[in-house]
């Protein structure tokens, strides 16, 4: 094996161990219990805010609540969905999508008060734009400045070297090439003048497009998964059945799949499952301080939904796929495992694998987008407004690079940096937890008493 491959193993293995692992989980079970379990109880609510829109038009901030929460899907709804499960599934077998699924449900509320106190402690740059997230309510809510600057400089390397670009141009690069035998170079030209022209037009451009892609990607890609599942839709009890009891017991099987232990099962599930939702990184509260409202409460409602539109429902209808059609014990892996299940469900149909390559397309070239926007923000908050412009720049050089990288290697790299970028985060969240639940039943007591928050 490769020396270099090898020392990024040892230090995902470092940073993926239990403490992370405790530390996302146990903060997403600490504040679901301290809110009430508010990611059941008002999800309708939350659903309906982000449907029926906020009519204020006057309230402070750049882009829409819908938009803002477009943005931030726009870079979780990526190939976490498609190449994310079929790597954790393929590591930790059936029972790694149930651990995204447990992952996810306490997200929730980790995503709910990570953009809430974005709001909360948002302030306008010098070029007249609303700018928020870890960063700032990190150094203006706990008064730790270092940790937000440690935060900022984490997810100033997760946008370059981590999600928002290697693992999306590389994904765009392959599947372009195996499925339309386009190649590589007019690929990454193409992608990186299209990311250009959207990427230098700031948040306002960025969130028009997302809004209008995202909501048409997502679908088209949850028909696709509809169909395959409809066409084998007697076997989906037993898959379910399959994933649930892998996740307490692991499991070895035939073809290329050599067999998990749990522990790898809840490893690579939680690790991947975090790297689709990003609950706990702190990346979407960047993208939540944007939002025009004056309720930290309700966009951070708004926003949880991310992850439950990320996980409960994309990630699930791939992770089923996988498991339903036997690809997961094939020799295939990523995308090419992905494409071999929709392929299969619909009985060879070279249909298959053009959705999953038009899905996974959108779904990567939206992602970079969204991570720009983040890196973005990273950089003005560490250097100033003038440092932007040259971060696009190279920003769109490490684009064209990614996509001749090796997977493996990009994996590794994109999950050292998601780990140490949700450290201080985390910290964060506990370290403001009082704030949080004091906005939240502020804002429940206003409303009719069928609708208050019970707490703890």
């Amino acid at each position: 094996m490769n020396p270099l491959y090898n020392l990024l193993q040892a230090i995902d293995n470092l940073v993926w161990g239990p403490p992370l692992l405790l530390l996302l989980v146990g903060t997403g079970i600490y504040l679901t219990a301290r809110l009430g379990v508010i990611q059941i109880r008002h999800l309708p609510l939350a659903l309906s805010y982000v449907f029926k829109g906020d009519k204020n038009t006057k309230a402070k901030g750049d882009v829409s609540s819908f938009a803002a929460l477009c943005t931030a899907l726009s870079a979780t709804i990526g190939t976490g969905n498609i190449v994310g499960v079929a790597t954790a599934i393929k590591m930790g077998g059936p029972g790694a999508l149930f651990w995204m699924w447990l992952a996810a449900f306490f997200g929730m509320a980790t995503k709910y008060a990570e953009c809430l106190l974005a709001v909360k402690y948002r302030e306008t740059d010098a070029n007249g734009q609303m700018i928020g997230g870890p960063m700032y309510y990190l150094e203006k809510g706990t008064g730790q400045k270092w940790l937000a600057k440690l935060f900022a400089l984490f997810a100033l390397g997760v946008a370059c070297f981590g999600i928002g670009t290697f693992p999306q141009a590389n994904a765009i690069v392959d599947a372009a090439y195996i499925s339309f035998e386009i190649p590589r170079e007019i690929t990454v030209v193409a992608l990186t003048l299209l990311v250009a022209i959207v990427t230098l037009g700031g948040v306002k451009s960025i969130a028009n497009v997302a809004s209008k892609v995202v909501p048409v990607m997502a679908a088209f890609y949850i028909i696709a998964c509809i169909t395959v599942l409809g066409a084998q839709y007697e076997a989906i009890p037993q898959a379910i059945q399959l994933v649930i009891s892998s996740a307490f017991t692991g499991h070895a099987a035939s073809g290329g799949f050599l067999g998990a232990g749990i522990m790898l099962a809840i490893q690579s599930g939680i690790a991947r499952g975090v790297f689709s939702n990003e609950s706990g990184l702190g990346s979407a509260p960047m993208a939540a301080a944007a939002a025009k409202t004056d309720s930290c409460v309700q966009q951070g409602l708004i926003s949880m939904t991310g992850t439950f539109f990320d996980t409960i429902i994309i990630c699930s209808m791939t992770g089923l796929t996988l498991v339903v059609s036997g690809a997961w014990q094939t020799d295939y892996a990523g995308a090419a495992m992905t494409s071999y299940a929709f392929a299969s469900g619909l009985d060879g149909s070279p249909l298959g694998p053009i959705m999953v390559t038009i899905g996974l397309m959108f779904f990567a070239f939206t992602t970079i987008l969204g991570w720009n926007y983040y890196g973005e923000r990273c950089v003005t908050y560490l250097f100033g407004v003038k440092a932007i412009r040259p971060y696009k720049v190279f920003f769109l050089i490490l684009i064209a690079a990614g996509a001749f990288m090796k997977l493996d290697m990009i994996w590794l790299i994109a999950d050292i940096v998601n780990g140490l970028m949700a450290i201080p985060n985390l910290i964060g969240l506990i370290l403001l937890r009082d704030v949080i639940i004091s906005e939240t039943k502020q804002f429940f007591e206003q409303l009719t008493p069928p609708a208050k928050l019970q707490t703890t």
